[in-house]
């Protein structure tokens, strides 16, 4: 049974950068990508990053929305059972859920419909 839980949100202040932690279980050590998304507050979820073992875009593992990217860092761990998120420098905009999703394969997609697995969300509220 695959498995995702996420950890790390709360209340953080304004500036400070805070890591999200994603753990999935029950998938193959490899042949999976993991995504962040986030849901603000009376907004549609949207996409964050992802990253995969199995993908290479110049040189990268990762891909990020194009507005978001520089604010946020995804990386996955040796283990290949996790994968964080770093917001860098979070302001206020950045409160949401931010929920973990995962699909078997190397998958290049924004859209949640491309994923399969998802966690329950963990929820940061950045403070002014």
């Amino acid at each position: 049974q695959v498995q995702l839980k996420e950890s790390g949100g709360g209340l953080t202040p304004a500036g400070e950068s805070t890591v999200l932690s994603c753990t999935i279980s029950g998938m193959s050590f490899t042949g999976k990508t993991v995504a962040w998304f986030r849901q603000a507050p009376g907004k549609e979820r949207e996409f964050v990053a992802a990253f995969s073992w199995n993908i290479s875009l110049n040189g990268d593992n990762a891909y990020y929305q194009e507005n978001l990217k520089g604010r946020f860092a995804i990386s996955g761990g040796e283990m290949k059972d996790t994968v964080n998120l770093r917001l860098n420098s979070p302001e206020p905009e950045d409160t949401a859920v931010y929920y973990c999703a995962a699909v078997r394969g190397a998958v290049i997609s924004t859209h949640q419909s491309s994923f399969t697995y998802w966690g329950r969300g963990t929820r940061v509220t950045v403070s002014s």
